[in-house]
């Protein structure tokens, strides 16, 4: 896929993968509309492409809400139809599913799996009006692997990555095509500060966002349909369609690490002389 001159849609443009994959894109000659809802965030990246061959032009809209995603819509046609439509827009959350909260849940499998079909299918006419264009969703290793502590986001990457199957398969005798593209861990301020204290103590391998981008850009000008990156990731992915029962055992090993990160001991309280206001003896 040749990305120079392309006009592409960027949801998640003001977080980690998102802006590294803005800018990666603008070096690369690519017109992107830049989706986020930080306006701050789509300012400081909008300087750094000015220097760059490509144009970013940043939208502050929230791509759950109808009115959010026909603000898309339109700027887009405003723009010129997009050839490429690229979803790194998420939510995380790390914890054990008993103690996750409803509305947490509905909120990342909207942000990860409903609004992107929705914008997709808002955006299609656009993208099949180009001989050639691409539907991408940027997705994780836990998109097929499952892992402790990440149930919901699991499930809503395992669901994004059905619905781009199903997609590109839908769409095979037409010009459009549908991306899976999953980097392994990333050093972004996605993670929180459990989740990176869980990766040093499991010795889990991370990427940089600028790293993960590059990665991204080579597999778009490739335009493999599916793509995992990092080792053993890979290895880790296969063996969980082929011998799932492997990867149970070897999972089982870090629950202990998963439980202690994902529900912290609660803090002991100080002595008693040290709260209470009256005379000490």
């Amino acid at each position: 896929m040749k990305l120079a001159g392309s006009r592409i849609v960027l949801t998640g443009a003001s977080g980690g993968i998102g802006s590294a994959l803005a800018l990666a894109l603008c070096a690369e000659g690519a017109q992107v509309l830049a989706i986020g809802r930080r306006a701050g965030a789509l300012a400081e990246l909008q300087s750094h492409c000015t220097r760059l061959p490509g144009r970013l032009l940043p939208l502050i809209a929230d791509i759950t809400r109808d009115d959010g995603r026909a603000r898309i819509v339109a700027a887009a046609r405003e723009a010129g139809a997009p050839n490429l439509l690229i979803h790194a827009a998420a939510l995380g959350d790390f914890g054990l599913f008993e103690d996750s909260d409803g509305a947490r849940r509905e909120a990342m499998l909207q942000t990860n799996l409903l609004a992107p079909m929705a914008l997709t299918q808002a955006l299609l006419p656009q993208l099949r009006s180009h001989a050639e264009a691409a539907v991408v969703a940027i997705g994780s290793t836990f998109g097929s692997l499952a892992y402790p502590g990440f149930a919901t986001y699991s499930a809503s990457k395992f669901a994004l990555r059905g619905f781009i199957e199903a997609l590109g398969r839908e769409q095979a005798d037409t010009g459009l095509r549908a991306l899976w593209i999953a980097p392994r861990a990333t050093d972004t301020a996605f993670n929180s500060a459990a989740v990176n204290a869980l990766n040093r103590e499991l010795g889990t391998r991370t990427d940089s966002a600028d790293d993960a981008a590059r990665q991204i850009l080579a597999a778009l000008r490739g335009g493999a349909r599916r793509r995992q990156f990092g080792f053993p990731e890979k290895l880790f992915v296969w063996l969980n369609g082929a011998f799932p029962a492997l990867v149970d055992r070897g999972l089982r090993q870090a629950l202990p690490s998963v439980r202690r990160h994902a529900r912290p001991a609660a803090p002991v309280p100080p002595p008693a002389s040290l709260t209470t206001t009256g005379a000490h003896p």
